[in-house]
């Protein structure tokens, strides 16, 4: 029997969530934005009467402006989005206890043992969206389909409000004539590659040689050949069933060797940016920081330091790892490689916050307003990729970054460096 899947997607989330807290913003062009002295007021979501005047998540709030001058501007209360996210998977919970989130707002759902109960995926997909719509005030798009893939595409194929089926049998007709960026886990750079190949849709990703595919991509090749050919058989996961990381580490070899303190600082800065972001996804914290430092011989360090209180914000992370530097690494000895890990992990949701007596009025809402700066970025590049966002001084540097070579969250290690 094939499988039946479902992916859910709450329409413009952050934007409509704000229309039910405040319906004044129903049928006028709205705007969510994070904090204009901090980001310089980026969009952070629209609704679609905002849309319609061409503005674009990511955007400043001046340039989305000039596009409509009676935009109204709604401020991010991300609280809210948790709560809601929330009510929207209790209701997703009513049809099966197989759910896989996939961000905040969209989850994937394996309906295959609930048929005989509640009917075919697309009575079920209606039923939640009239549910959803009813009981929360929210719209949701949903893809029904075969496999995991093409569940996503579906969802994406018509909005909002909808439901579109693509099944095994019709998949071609509606897949094929897609762009092929449409398809999941195809980005700019990889659209970008692929189109230097002639490959411009589905239809050409799915009929190109697999060995072509992966001379140029490497594994990612073949796996999105078996995209485009309905071949995904990667099962909807639970989030316990997923393995529990016990640290996060992210390490970088620099294109030369760091001679100075502020080099060091700046790729220390951007590896920790990224395990925040990671340790926010997982709802983790880490209680301890671990630096390790290589020079040109490969010689290595490794120190590390307690978090306290437990942290998932990139800046202090890095002021942590920054401090180790400082502290056993001389200045006159270069820097080769650099690897920042956050480990001790607790759950950020049940986390009864150690109380520092330290810590000052002026550091609990310095803490708050760079994760709120931080959780601004991760939207951004959720929905536009890594790069769509670049610290000004890692741009201004030649030490060699453009992605970090992330290490995938493994269990603690005996591993020596």
């Amino acid at each position: 029997m094939s499988r039946v899947i479902l992916h859910c997607d709450c329409n413009s989330f952050f934007a409509s969530v704000e229309t039910v807290l405040d319906p004044s913003y129903r049928g006028v062009p709205m705007a969510v934005c994070g904090s204009e002295e901090d980001r310089h007021g980026i969009v952070l979501a629209k609704n679609e009467e905002a849309k319609k005047y061409g503005i674009k998540t990511a955007e400043t709030v001046w340039s989305a402006r000039r596009k409509c001058p009676h935009l109204v501007i709604a401020k991010p209360h991300y609280s809210e989005y948790v709560k809601y996210s929330a009510l929207v998977n209790a209701i997703y919970a009513r049809y099966t206890d197989i759910i896989e989130p996939f961000g905040i707002d969209e989850s994937w759902l394996d309906v295959t043992a609930s048929l005989k109960l509640f009917g075919s995926g697309k009575e079920i997909a209606e039923r939640i969206r009239e549910e959803v719509k009813r009981e929360t005030g929210l719209t949701v798009s949903i893809g029904v389909s075969f496999n995991k893939v093409f569940a996503k595409l579906g969802s994406d194929y018509k909005k909002p409000d909808a439901i579109t089926v693509i099944s095994e049998e019709s998949f071609r007709d509606i897949v094929f004539p897609l762009p092929a960026s449409s398809l999941l886990f195809v980005g700019e750079k990889t659209a970008a590659t692929l189109g230097s190949m002639g490959i411009r849709t589905v239809g050409d990703l799915a009929a190109t040689n697999p060995a072509l595919l992966n001379l140029k991509l490497g594994k990612a090749g073949e796996m999105l050949y078996k995209y485009a050919n309905g071949l995904d058989d990667s099962p909807v996961s639970r989030p316990e069933e997923k393995e529990d990381a016990k640290s996060v580490g992210n390490g970088f070899t620099f294109r030369h060797d760091l001679a100075t303190r502020e080099e060091c600082r700046i790729g220390i800065e951007f590896l920790s940016e990224e395990i925040a972001r990671r340790l926010r996804a997982m709802g983790k914290k880490c209680t301890t920081v671990v630096l390790t430092v290589k020079d040109v011989y490969l010689q290595a360090i490794q120190r590390q330091r307690q978090q306290s209180p437990p942290t998932d914000i990139g800046k202090d992370i890095a002021a942590s790892a920054f401090r180790i530097l400082s502290e056993s690494w001389s200045e006159t000895k270069p820097v080769r490689m650099i690897t920042v890990t956050a480990t001790g992990l607790v759950d950020a949701a049940s986390l009864a916050e150690q109380l520092d007596f330290f810590a000052t009025k002026e550091d609990e809402q310095r803490r708050e307003k760079d994760k709120k700066r931080e959780e601004t970025i991760d939207i951004i590049r959720q929905k536009f990729g890594n790069t769509s966002i670049t610290s000004g001084a890692i741009l201004s540097s030649d030490i060699g970054i453009y992605e970090p070579k992330t290490r995938i969250p493994e269990k603690a290690s005996n591993k020596k460096h």
